[in-house]
């Protein structure tokens, strides 16, 4: 693993407690720097009201004692590691987003309140999970759950490619397998979806997407060798599955956009419903 970042976005919620017990570990297993950030808005008051109260100051003290009560609960958790805080007055895509540098990790939890509020249902989460320069990690589901695989959505996409990468990264560093994904589904008929095409050979074409998903997967197995793999083809809806086999993971790892089965990954259908339905951390791939 590399020595680079891993920031934790954070807002006093409990969601972001979890958050930054997920980042904690995570850093501890890289050897990082743990940078805990919280982002903060000076509350608007209506002219006449307030007095001489500098709202400004008592947002940013606010701000500072929740930072420095986190960083003490992460050095106290991880005492190997440095762990340093960063309160900045703007919103929290853009102020994690500037905090990141090249080879960081942006954590985020799944739900919080203030500028964090409706993480994952609102423009908050859709901006980072596409926009962010770095990886994203959304803590969600069993966030503690340290037995399972890692699971990598793998369609042999552009945008898959750096997630296979992620995947094993994550693998080795925790010691687990590699559980490599491909969905397919059955091609529509033009008289009926409900009607499989006549020539249509399931086992033929499942045998075609193992083989293209073992190329996929072969390269990082190469330079991973110790890490188990297991690739897995799988008829059906792709967000569906990769749901489903969260479960009864420790993480599951996706690309910005794909093809086939993960179409639209993160811009559409499948994106969303990992987002808000993924048993255990998402980790969204650069």
């Amino acid at each position: 693993m590399g020595t680079s970042d891993v920031l934790v976005g954070v807002d006093g919620s409990q969601s972001s407690w979890r958050a930054l017990r997920w980042a904690t570990t995570e850093a501890r297993r890289r050897g990082s720097r743990l940078r805990i950030v919280a982002a903060y808005r000076t509350p608007w008051q209506p002219a006449g009201f307030g007095g001489g109260v500098d709202v400004d100051a008592i947002a940013l003290s606010r701000a500072e004692e929740l930072v420095d009560e986190m960083t003490r609960m992460a050095r106290g958790a991880a005492p190997a590691i440095v762990v340093d805080g960063l309160t900045v007055c703007g919103s929290p895509v853009q102020v994690l987003d500037a905090a990141a540098t090249d080879g960081s990790l942006i954590v985020v939890g799944s739900r919080g309140h203030g500028d964090f509020a409706s993480l994952l249902l609102g423009a908050t989460s859709l901006q980072l999970a596409t926009h962010a320069g770095a990886p994203v990690v959304v803590v969600r589901g069993n966030a503690e759950a340290d037995a399972g695989p890692v699971i990598v959505g793998a369609d042999g996409s552009p945008g898959a490619e750096p997630a296979v990468g992620l995947a094993f990264d994550e693998a080795a560093s925790r010691g687990c397998t590699v559980m490599a994904v491909r969905a397919f589904q059955v091609p529509v008929p033009r008289f009926g979806q409900h009607v499989e095409p006549v020539d249509f050979d399931g086992a033929r074409l499942r045998a075609a997407e193992l083989a293209s998903l073992r190329n996929v997967i072969g390269p990082w197995r190469e330079k991973y060798p110790h890490v188990p793999v297991q690739p897995l083809v799988v008829r059906g809806d792709a967000a569906s599955v990769l749901v489903a086999m969260s479960s009864a993971a420790q993480l599951v790892v996706v690309g910005t956009r794909g093809h086939g089965g993960f179409t639209g990954l993160l811009l559409g259908s499948v994106g969303q419903k990992l987002l808000h339905h993924a048993h255990c951390p998402v980790l969204i791939g650069r």
